[in-house]
C-alpha cells in the first residue's frame, strides 16, 4: 500500500526521493510528499495526485542532503493535501512518514490535544509527529522509542528532526521497511524497488526494530535499546526489470513475460530422471512429507485462486485432502490445527497482512507453515518454516498476472512431488514432467492471439456485467478472470462454476450480459457445453475459450478464441493468459489507468 523512501548522503536528496517515490507508484496511492533538511529547518512539500503533481510544487530551494518521502493510500481521513504525508509538529522541526494504522490514535490525540497540541489533519499518523515532539529532549531515536511504547497498531515509519542534521530514524511493526547500504550513502524504503538504482545491498528489518542512519552507516536496536547484528543481503535483480522495456504499461509487459517466468519458476524443480519434483526449500525430509495427511492453503485474492487450483491438483494427483482458505477469514476463526496437516501461505509480496497474521496464528498453534512468495527477504519468506520462491521477478502492475502463473508452477511441482511419493507411476510422472515442461512454449503460442482478443474486447467493453464460467480446474481460473476484469476495467464481473448457473446466476442472463466460458478438451467438456446451450437459449452472448478444432463449441459461441491442445491438467496456464489480455484490452478501450487502478494497492499491508 503506502510507500516510504528516505535518503542520507552527499547528493541532493530531493531528486532521489522523488525518483524513489516514482518507483513505488505501483503500490497504489492517492497523494505524496517529501521532507528535506535544509539550513537548520525541515522543508515539506505534499499534495494529492500523482508524483508529477508533487514535482510541480517542489521549489528549487529543496536542496538538502537528507530527507524522507511518502506515497499515501487513504485510510483515516479523506484525500487532501493536509492529510498527505509527511506530518510535522507545531515547531515544524519534526517530520514523520508512516505506513500502517495506529489503533489507539483517538485516545492519544485526545490526550495530546488536552495538553495544547494542535492537529492539522484527520489522520492517525499525525499523532506520531506530536508524540515524538512531546518526548523529544535532543535525542530523536530516544523520542521515537518512547513514542512507540505508547502506540498500538502497525507501523513502518521514518522520522527526522531539523536539529539532528543528516540523521533518519526508522521503525517497523507489521509494515515492511528495508535499509539500503550504499557507498557513502544510506537509504530507507518500504520496498527495495525504491533504492535499486543506488544500491543492491540491503538489510531487511523485523518487527520491533528501530534503525538510526546517517550517510556513514546505520545501527539497529530493538524497542528495549538492545543493539542487534543484522545480515546484509544482496538484491538479485536489476533495474531494467522494473522498466517497461517498450511495452505500453507494466501489466502488458508482465503478461507477455509469462513464458519466461513460468520456465524460471520450474527451472531446477523438475527431475526428469526420477519423474518427480524437487523443492529443497521446503525444509522437510521425504519421511516428513510422506506423513502429511492433509494440506491447507492460506491466501488472499489472486493467490487464493492459485491455491484453489493447487488444492484440486494435490487431491487429484497425490490423493491427499487439500483445501484453500481465505486468510482474512481464517485468522479470525478459532481454527483447528491437526498434527499431520501441512499449511502453505501464498502471497506475491510476502507482506500481505491478512496472510501474514493468519500464518502467525497457525504457527502459534504449532502448525508447520511453508511460504510461497515472489519477494526474496519478505516477512513471510523469513518467518515461515520453509517454502518456495517463485522467481517471477518484480511485478509492478497492481493487478497480478505473472505471479499467478508462477504460483501455479510451484503447486504443479509440489503436486508431482507428493504424487510420486504415493501412487503415481514413473511412466505417468514422466508424461507429467514432459507436459509441464511444454507449458511455457504453449503460453507463447496463446499470446499470439493478442489481436483477436483485442478485437473481441473492443466489441464487449461497454457491457456492464460479465459472467465467467468454468468447471474443475477452470473454475478458479474463471474466478481469476472475473477478478482481473473488475480490477482494471471497473466492469462488474462474477466467476462461477458453470454447473452452478441454474442455482441463481442464470437469472442475470439477457442480451446485454456476456458469458465467458472456459471449455478445454477435458472430462467436463460435455457438461460445460450443456451449460453454454442453457445460456444460448436465453439469448445471452457467449465468448468461448476452447481448443483448436472444436467446431461444436464454435457453433454455439458468438466469439471464440482457440488454444493449443495439451493434457487437461495444464489448461489453467493456457486459459488464464487470454483472460488477462481480455481484461487488459477492455480497460484500455475504456481509458482506465491499467497499472494503477482506483482504490487498489499492490501490497495490502493493512486490514
Amino acid at each position: 500500500m503506502c510507500g516510504i523512501v528516505g535518503y542520507c548522503g552527499p547528493k541532493n536528496a530531493t531528486g532521489i526521493l522523488l525518483d524513489g517515490l516514482k518507483r513505488l507508484e505501483y503500490r497504489g496511492y492517492d497523494s505524496a510528499g517529501i521532507a528535506v533538511q535544509n539550513a537548520g529547518r525541515v522543508d515539506v512539500a505534499k499534495r494529492t495526485g500523482k508524483i508529477q503533481d508533487l514535482r510541480s510544487v517542489v521549489p528549487p530551494s529543496f536542496a538538502g542532503n537528507c530527507g524522507i518521502g511518502h506515497t499515501r493510500w487513504a485510510t483515516h481521513g479523506g484525500v487532501t493535501d493536509a492529510n498527505a504525508h509527511p506530518h510535522s509538529d507545531a515547531s515544524g522541526k519534526i517530520a514523520v512518514v508512516h505506513n500502517g494504522i495506529i489503533e489507539n490514535y483517538v485516545q492519544l490525540k485526545a490526550r495530546l490535544s488536552s495538553e495544547g497540541f494542535v492537529f492539522a489533519s484527520e489522520t492517525d499518523s499525525e499523532v506520531l509527529a506530536h508524540l515524538i515532539a512531546y518526548h523529544y529532549d535532543g535525542d530523536l531515536e530516544k523520542a521515537v522509542r518512547a513514542t512507540l511504547a505508547q502506540v498500538k497498531g502497525t507501523y513502518g515509519i521514518a522520522a527526522m528532526h531539523a536539529d539532528e542534521v543528516g540523521r533518519i530514524v526508522g521503525a517497523r511493526n507489521g509494515s515492511p521497511l528495508v535499509v539500503g547500504v550504499g557507498d557513502g550513502e544510506m537509504l530507507l524504503a518500504s520496498d527495495v524497488t525504491a533504492m535499486i538504482a543506488h544500491t543492491k545491498q540491503v538489510v531487511y528489518m523485523e518487527d520491533g526494530e528501530i534503525v538510526t542512519m546517517t550517510r556513514d552507516g546505520f545501527s539497529i536496536t530493538d524497542l528495549k535499546d538492545r543493539k542487534l547484528d543484522k545480515k546484509v543481503d544482496s538484491v538479485t535483480w536489476d533495474l531494467d526489470e522494473i522498466e517497461k522495456e517498450g511495452f505500453a504499461c507494466f501489466m502488458e509487459k508482465e503478461i507477455f513475460e509469462q513464458p519466461e517466468t513460468i520456465a524460471r519458476t520450474l527451472s531446477g524443480r523438475l527431475d526428469p530422471e526420477y519423474a518427480t519434483g524437487k523443492l529443497g526449500g521446503l525444509n522437510m525430509t521425504s519421511r516428513e512429507l510422506l506423513g502429511v495427511r492433509r494440506i491447507k492453503i492460506v491466501a488472499a485474492g489472486t493467490s487464493w485462486h492459485a491455491g484453489l487450483v493447487g488444492a484440486y491438483l494435490i487431491e487429484s494427483l497425490a490423493r491427499i485432502p487439500a483445501s484453500a482458505e481465505l486468510s482474512s477469514e481464517l485468522r479470525y476463526r478459532n481454527s483447528v490445527v491437526e498434527q499431520d496437516t501441512l499449511y502453505f501461505a501464498v502471497t506475491q509480496s510476502g507482506e500481505t497482512a491478512d496472510t501474514l497474521y493468519a500464518m502467525r496464528e497457525l504457527k502459534r498453534k504449532g502448525a508447520r507453515v511453508l511460504g510461497i512468495c515472489n519477494v526474496v527477504g519478505s516477512t513471510i519468506a523469513r518467518e515461515s518454516d520453509g517454502g518456495v520462491y517463485t522467481h517471477a521477478g518484480p511485478e509492478i502492475a497492481v493487478a497480478s498476472t505473472k505471479a499467478f502463473t508462477s504460483q501455479l508452477a510451484v503447486f504443479y511441482s509440489f503436486a508431482l512431488l507428493m504424487a510420486r511419493m504415493r501412487d503415481m507411476s514413473v511412466s505417468a510422472g514422466a508424461r507429467y514432467v514432459k507436459g509441464l515442461q511444454a507449458v511455457p512454449e504453449l503460453v507463447r503460442g496463446v499470446l499470439k492471439q493478442r489481436d483477436l482478443i483485442q478485437t473481441i474486447a473492443k466489441k464487449y467493453s461497454r457491457a456492464r456485467d460479465f459472467l465467467f464460467l468454468g468447471r474443475g480446474l477452470e473454475y478458479p481460473v474463471a474466478l481469476e478472470g472475473a477478478l482481473k476484469l473488475k480490477e482494471i476495467s471497473y466492469i462488474h464481473a462474477e466467476g462461477y462454476s458453470a454447473g452452478e448457473i441454474k442455482h441463481g446466476p442464470i437469472a442475470l442472463i439477457n442480451e446485454e450480459t456476456p458469458s465467458i466460458f472456459l471449455v478445454p478438451d477435458d472430462s467436463l467438456r460435455e457438461k460445460v457445453i450443456s451449460n453454454m446451450k442453457e445460456i444460448k437459449a436465453r439469448r445471452g452472448p457467449i465468448i468461448a475459450f476452447c481448443c483448436e478444432g472444436d467446431d461444436e463449441v464454435a457453433a454455439i459461441a458468438d466469439d471464440t478464441v482457440t488454444l493449443p491442445k495439451t493434457d487437461e491438467l495444464f489448461y489453467p496456464f493456457l486459459m488464464v493468459v487470454p483472460l488477462q489480455l481480455f481484461a487488459y484490452f477492455c480497460a484500455l478501450e475504456l481509458g482506465r489507468d491499467v497499472d494503477q487502478p482506483r482504490n487498489l494497492a499492490k501490497s495490502v499491508t493493512v486490514e
